[in-house]
């Protein structure tokens, strides 16, 4: 019997990818500013801070960067283990995989595209004159833009939400994670882990295959 058709939707900073893009950016700036981000950063996705407030902080540290140092910040981006793994085999089983962030399109396309998903949504950097103004352009990707995208997601592609799957490690997460078919908590914080059903503490991206039942190609 054929598996129905799944949705499975992915966080990104430290779960498809090992590194926190905004806090890889920072360190553009000053050694300063790197350490200031990292910090709110962390605080964020343990749930300490409020998502869209520590972002706006985050992003006002890095004006005046330059879309170059946008791109060399994305070069130094590390995929996860298996993340690769994962899409290819969920693909070949004929289910689909997206990924939504609370980071940055500017960041996140290349990797999107490298990685052949069939969907992505993130935030946006203003810019102006090929640099970064310190502001966030259009509404913040946070903990209930990530729920409202798992859900027109699953819509739009005719999945019952029964059939979706989740996966994220920040408090930015846990509302997808508590709405999908399936929520699992990868590599995760405490709050997080609280909302999963499941969690995975291997960094092998790829065991999510082991969890939703996919078959390995």
């Amino acid at each position: 019997m054929t598996q129905e058709r799944k949705l499975i939707v992915l966080d990104v900073d430290s779960t498809l990818t090992q590194d926190e893009g905004i806090d890889l950016l920072a360190q553009y700036v000053s050694a300063e500013a790197a350490q200031q981000v990292e910090t709110i950063t962390a605080r964020a996705m343990a749930g300490e801070l409020d998502f869209a407030a520590s972002l706006t902080a985050r992003v006002e540290a890095l004006a005046g960067l330059s879309l170059a140092d946008v791109a060399a910040a994305t070069a130094r981006v590390r995929l996860s283990v298996g993340a690769q793994v994962l899409i290819d085999c969920a693909h070949a089983a004929g289910h689909l995989v997206g990924a939504v962030s609370g980071g940055f399109h500017e960041m996140i396309d290349p990797l999107a595209s490298e990685l052949g998903l069939d969907m992505h949504r993130a935030n946006r950097f203003e810019t102006r004159d090929g640099r970064l103004t310190g502001r966030v352009d259009g509404p913040i990707v946070d903990a209930r833009t990530k729920e409202e995208t798992l859900r027109k997601w699953a819509e739009a592609s005719g999945i019952p939400m029964g059939n979706t799957v989740a996966v994220g490690d920040g408090g930015n997460d846990v509302l997808m994670l508590a709405a999908a078919g399936l929520g699992i908590a990868y590599m995760a914080k405490p709050v997080t882990r609280d909302a999963a059903d499941r969690a995975i503490d291997t960094p092998d991206l790829s065991l999510v295959l082991d969890e939703v039942g996919i078959p390995r190609v």
